[in-house]
């Protein structure tokens, strides 16, 4: 028996044929035709992310016409709408103050229009959890289209240069003197040759990556590189298999279950992922009802090696991970190692299924489970006075900042120093140079108020250099805390994702300049050492204070959102769950 899909009730609905017309007339009158419409073919929604407002994602404006091939070819009706806006480079106060507004309003135009199934085109970091809470809140079946990677970048001869991660590389140098603000300039320009997203193992290769490791996108879907003839005909393949997919009635919720988000806790820290997937993949849980944990990060994922050599945490970019094996390869490695579970997944097999033949061919960049590129590369979830949860990523510890900070004999992993405390990343610009700090290398440089209420949207400040004075010496990074977030592509091994953040009562609202902070990575501690009697006083002193909302937006969003900890969705948005189940109400 035909299905019979949901747009059927805006097209096909025998007792009220007056809304039927209506529904129909200026779809008429654009492109689609009576006979179309009236078919009972699945109308299959393209989510087009890609805007000039969006570089990253600018590619899918080309790939939407692949998809329409795919899904006129397997006998679907396409039907493209845009989607809110998300630049990571470009919005200002911060991008993740609008990964909650594009969720939100994609969920409307899925559930509020005749959609049977949908194309998700991701890119950018935060399109990716925005698109996917979205289709596991609405509950259609939903595909992840990833728009790739530039194609690699280099500087002055054959020197590899990152998205991102040059920018923070190269301030440095800058602050040393080393180079001149137009070489500064022109490396950054040379990070991005092309169309795509950051070329780096940032937060938009790490999201699009784990999208994949949750079964949400065609194998080997991830990696490909914008420009590459390959990005088209995945285009293709995806829009031929979503109207499959239509028809199969197979769901976000079919596919997005506890053991595929542990697949991608574990396919994270193989990777060298970013800090950024824990509050998204923490959020797309709670939008499709599965329980995660904070210290499932730390109990699936710490232990496991990194296996990619790619910078921020290795030498390669987007090219060479993808002419090595991409996500599958990776993943063919976790399988074979017995760390991954067989979940289902958007191809219609299980995921053992697909990872078959994809050992990695180029294992400059992919290594091999048993001879990684470093051991328990994961996530260490910590706690303590300062917060109930904050992440730090292992993988980013350089040689020099183990040797300086966490390798004190018989006291391993474990560092004391004197707090420098900044409210925001302004105070932290003016101030970081001031001699009257007296910072030196023994110092934890500390920021707050950068969280999802106090930024608003939480910030990526937490990756601060050291003063001038340091780095002329010679000395790249110190121990950094805060309460917002990181680029993935920094290789700062912070301390982040604080929760709770200051601005809502979290320790760190109670810490002073020149408190000690202990850092205890072997306990997964983070304490102040401060009096009791002390830390209470200070708590009648009043939270810090943080800046007023500027836009509508901004006010409603501070006054709906969660922590890090649990994703930073829309407290109100998680009890909606599977919306589709029922039909909207006529609008006439």
């Amino acid at each position: 028996m035909t299905r019979r899909f949901r747009s059927r009730e805006w097209f096909d609905d025998p007792h009220r044929p007056d809304q039927v017309a209506l529904y129909m007339e200026k779809y008429l009158g654009w492109r689609y035709s009576y006979e179309e419409l009236r078919s009972g073919k699945p109308i299959i929604g393209i989510a087009q992310t890609g805007s000039d407002l969006s570089p990253c994602n600018r590619v899918h404006i080309q790939l939407a016409d692949r998809v329409r091939e795919g899904i006129r070819e397997a006998g679907g009706i396409p039907l493209e709408f845009p989607v809110h806006p998300i630049q990571e480079t470009g919005k200002r106060p911060t991008a993740a103050l609008d990964r909650n507004l594009a969720y939100m309003g994609l969920v409307e135009l899925l559930f509020g229009y005749p959609i049977d199934a949908v194309v998700l085109t991701t890119g950018c970091d935060k399109t990716t959890p925005a698109c996917l809470m979205a289709a596991a809140t609405v509950d259609i079946p939903a595909i992840v289209l990833s728009g790739g990677p530039s194609l690699d970048g280099y500087f002055e001869g054959d020197d590899l240069v990152g998205a991102g991660t040059i920018v923070w590389r190269m301030r440095r140098k800058l602050a040393r003197g080393e180079i001149t603000e137009e070489q500064f300039f022109r490396a950054c320009a040379g990070s991005v040759p092309s169309m795509g997203h950051c070329n780096t193992m940032g937060t938009a290769s790490t999201m699009n990556g784990l999208a994949e490791a949750l079964g949400m996108s065609l194998t080997g879907c991830a990696a490909i590189p914008a420009p590459y003839a390959d990005r088209s005909t995945m285009a293709y393949r995806t829009g031929l298999r979503i109207v499959e997919m239509a028809h199969e009635d197979l769901k976000p919720s079919d596919i997005l279950t506890r053991d595929a988000f542990l697949n991608a806790i574990a396919t994270n820290s193989a990777l060298g992922g970013s800090t950024n997937a824990q509050p998204h993949l923490q959020a797309i849980a709670a939008h499709v009802g599965v329980e995660l944990k904070p210290s499932d990060w730390q109990l699936y994922g710490h232990d496991v090696p990194l296996l990619v050599n790619m910078q921020p945490a290795g030498k390669y970019l987007g090219e060479g991970f993808y002419r090595a094996g991409g996500v599958p390869s990776v993943m063919w490695e976790l399988r074979e190692a017995g760390l991954l579970r067989d979940t289902i997944t958007a191809t219609g097999k299980g995921m053992f299924e697909n990872l078959e033949g994809h050992e990695a061919e180029g294992r400059e960049v992919i290594f091999p489970f048993a001879k990684p590129l470093s051991e328990k590369a994961g996530f260490v979830v910590m706690t303590g006075n300062l917060f109930d949860t904050a992440i730090m990523k292992t993988s980013v510890i350089s040689p020099e900042f183990r040797a300086r900070y966490l390798s004190t004999p018989g006291n391993e992993g474990v560092y004391e120093g004197r707090a420098i405390v900044f409210d925001g990343s302004e105070d932290y610009h003016d101030r970081i140079n001031d001699p009257a700090l007296n910072i030196d290398d023994s110092c934890i440089l500390v920021i707050r108020g950068c969280g999802p209420v106090g930024w608003p949207g939480s910030a990526e400040v937490v990756n601060m250099q050291p003063p001038d004075a340091l780095l002329r010496q010679g000395i790249t990074s110190l121990p950094t805390i805060g309460d917002g977030r990181q680029s993935g592509t920094a290789d700062s091994p912070s301390i982040l994702n604080a929760s709770p953040e200051a601005a809502v009562g979290g320790g760190l609202a109670w810490l002073r300049t020149d408190d000690i902070i202990r850092i205890d990575l072997n306990q997964g501690r983070c304490d102040a050492l401060v009096d009791e009697a002390v830390w209470e006083a200070r708590k009648a002193e009043g939270l810090p204070e943080f800046p007023a909302s500027q836009t509508p937006w901004q006010e409603l969003a501070r006054q709906t959102v969660g922590q890090l900890a649990q994703g930073g969705c829309m407290d109100l948005a998680v009890k909606y769950q599977r919306v589709s189940d029922v039909v909207p109400r006529h609008n006439h």
